[in-house]
């Protein structure tokens, strides 16, 4: 280990994972793995007493999730960069997670010496995003707002769990009248003539989950 290396708290809820973490860094004399954290609530508190450069946060913890951990470390105004490591690339874990305030984003299938260089980038502050992540993020950035009103989301949210028009009426509380309308205004902003057609094209264009 050298007088300048970079201090890593790793912070995941597996032994197993922890212990191939603290082995990989160990074995570098670039890093110091001073903590390990089982949680997030842990992990706050051992980055607020150790002060680590980087702490490789996992996002599905017991107690405190890492998105929270994020938050607060933010709020405690740290210089420590969170690195997330997580095995999970969807928009609803990547980006609450960014913007929480982390510094950089990677899978846990990344290669070792991925996953070093991404902490080396990390403690001098640069953003670090494993290409998968990246490219969800700009596909995210292209992709066009939704042509649709939060009444047609929803109108074709239900068609797409295969509600008929009399269902759709039902849930929104709605006549079926006002349901037509609105798949018609569905079909002429999406360009399709039914409601398969309207489904994929929402699929396709992220409206749908």
């Amino acid at each position: 280990m050298t007088e300048h290396a970079i201090r890593v708290l790793i912070a995941d809820d597996h032994p197993i994972v922890r212990d191939g973490l603290r082995g990989m860094f160990t074995g570098d004399a670039r890093f110091e793995v001073v903590g390990e954290a089982a949680d997030g609530a842990e992990a706050v508190a051992l980055a607020r007493a150790l002060e680590p450069a980087v702490v490789l946060m996992d996002l599905r913890m017991p107690r405190m999730d890492g998105v929270t951990a994020i938050k607060r470390l933010a709020e405690l105004g740290l210089a420590t960069r969170v690195l997330v490591l997580t095995t999970y690339d969807t928009e609803s874990e990547v980006l609450p997670a960014i913007e929480a305030g982390a510094t950089g984003y990677l899978l846990k299938d990344a290669p070792g010496d991925e996953l070093m260089r991404a902490v080396e980038a990390a403690a001098r502050g640069e953003a670090v995003l494993s290409p998968a992540v990246a490219m969800r993020l700009m596909g995210r950035v292209r992709r066009p707002e939704s042509p649709l009103s939060a009444r047609e989301l929803e109108v074709l949210r239900l068609i797409a769990t295969g509600g008929t028009n009399r269902d759709v009426a039902a849930r929104l509380f709605i006549s079926e009248a006002t349901v037509k309308t609105h798949i018609l205004h569905i079909y002429t902003k999406l360009d399709v003539n039914d409601r398969a057609a309207a489904v994929a094209v929402g699929f396709q264009r992220g409206l749908l989950d």
